[in-house]
């Protein structure tokens, strides 16, 4: 007796919500670098699926951008490298390592911003994302102050402020730095160096 043929298991389809964050991650490399000139048939292919595929998630472009910038926003690489900072290590050394964490973030979000900029698609497209986008940056800026809190509070009783002021003075500092940023630009050191010391020599 012939044996039956065996029958292909397909793999299990990619729900609605898994399939707009994987077109958004493939789709924002290509935003940086083009902005919103960039082709149905370019995001098709970076995304590697019909443009079919990508208007069916996204109704339009626009919902498109507006989504990749809406991630742009989320702090989730710049707390989980916050995260996995020890708190054993010296403070300076921990703040160090999360100014570098929080600069790649503002470099990304940097990057994305003078794209769309450059395209003349600085604003969502209408006052209910322009609120999204306001909400999402204070959001993003609040979880990153609370992270950075935590790195100050082994400290706390050596602090001259209470980590939480501390940490919103950082991330200013830090977030003020990069939209400067130029040759002669301090280190991440150095800025952590004049953070926590000053700039008048002790004595």
């Amino acid at each position: 007796m012939t044996p039956a043929p065996e029958t292909r298991r397909r793999a299990p389809g990619m729900s609605a919500e898994d399939r707009r964050a994987m077109i958004v991650h493939a789709v924002l490399p290509l935003l940086v670098e083009h902005g919103t000139t960039v082709t149905s048939s370019q995001i098709a292919r970076a995304a590697g699926i019909g443009e079919g595929t990508v208007f069916r998630a996204f109704k339009d472009k626009d919902e498109l951008f507006d989504a990749c910038t809406a991630e742009a926003f989320k702090p989730d690489h710049v707390l989980d490298a916050i995260a996995e900072i020890p708190l054993d290590r010296p403070l300076e050394d921990r703040l160090v390592d999360a100014a570098d964490a929080l600069g790649a973030h503002l470099e990304r979000m940097g990057a994305l911003m003078g794209a769309l900029r450059a395209s003349g698609r600085l604003k969502p497209r209408d006052s209910d994302q322009r609120g999204t986008w306001k909400g999402g940056r204070r959001e993003s800026m609040a979880a990153i102050r609370e992270a950075l809190a935590e790195l100050f509070a082994p400290d706390a009783d050596r602090l001259r402020l209470p980590p939480e002021q501390l940490a919103a003075l950082f991330l200013a500092l830090l977030s003020g730095g990069r939209r400067t940023a130029s040759a002669d630009s301090p280190t991440t050191r150095q800025v952590v160096d004049f953070f926590l010391h000053g700039a008048v020599e002790a004595g």
